[in-house]
């Protein structure tokens, strides 16, 4: 995606997008009270792609990192698509309702997101309290935690950590397959886009650089050899 979104025609378009975008993020928030964020991506600029932000539901600030949920639709490149009335919780435990409306130019390129998030912490306890009451209440399935963070680097790092966790190993535990599966898994959620993601996530592993590298690219090949609808091992659905 990046050769596209930088040609030199796209550049000047998706800047003019921006801006025209800029002013609706207060006004959408503004909207729908202090309980609504809304934030503008330039995922040009992965470690800082937040572009405008208004509202305080995930703490983030202009300059700062995207989320996973972005690392996510960088990944998919051109193929992106709009994600709509997702649920997913904070580090903090806040209950959030989100949408993604990915942001294209002319030529259909990639460049952005205008994301939507609503605090539903509040809503959802007194749903709960209702369901209580009339007699239906019943397990319900938690919301996966999302890493929000104006710093790329503990994006990445709670990434790592959760696929590690859903493995339920540590990296000297993992078999070869489980490694290549852990590399890939990270690369389909976007990490690898990040620049120096490579070298943060062989310290976390304790491995060389080299190394990371030849598992990336090992996982790679084995991805191109199972085709798109090939999951990797132990992968989060």
């Amino acid at each position: 995606m990046e050769a596209t979104a930088r040609s030199r025609g796209g550049e000047a378009e998706q800047d003019a997008i921006l801006r025209a975008l800029t002013p609706l993020v207060e006004g959408i928030a503004a909207t729908f009270g202090p309980l609504c964020e809304v934030v503008l991506h330039d995922y040009r600029r992965p470690e800082r792609s937040v572009a405008a932000v208004a509202g305080a539901v995930t703490g983030r600030a202009v300059g700062g990192a995207m989320s996973e949920i972005g690392m996510r639709v960088l990944a998919r490149g051109d193929d992106a698509a709009d994600e709509l009335n997702y649920v997913t919780r904070t580090g903090g435990g806040k209950l959030v309702k989100s949408s993604t409306m990915v942001l294209r130019d002319s030529g259909g390129a990639v460049f952005g997101a205008l994301c939507v998030n609503v605090d539903v912490t509040e809503v959802d306890r007194v749903q709960g309290l209702l369901a209580a009451l009339a007699g239906a209440a019943g397990a319900r399935a938690e919301a996966p935690v999302t890493a929000f963070g104006d710093d790329i680097d503990s994006v990445v790092d709670a990434l790592l950590d959760a696929h590690l966790a859903r493995q339920d190993r540590t990296w000297a535990a993992l078999d070869g397959p489980g490694r290549l599966a852990l590399f890939r898994g990270l690369d389909e959620r976007g990490v690898f886009a990040v620049r120096r993601a490579v070298e943060q996530i062989a310290a976390r592993l304790g491995i060389s650089r080299a190394s990371a590298y030849t598992y990336l690219s090992r996982s790679r090949a084995v991805r191109d050899a199972d085709g798109p609808d090939g999951p990797p091992q132990g992968a989060h659905p």
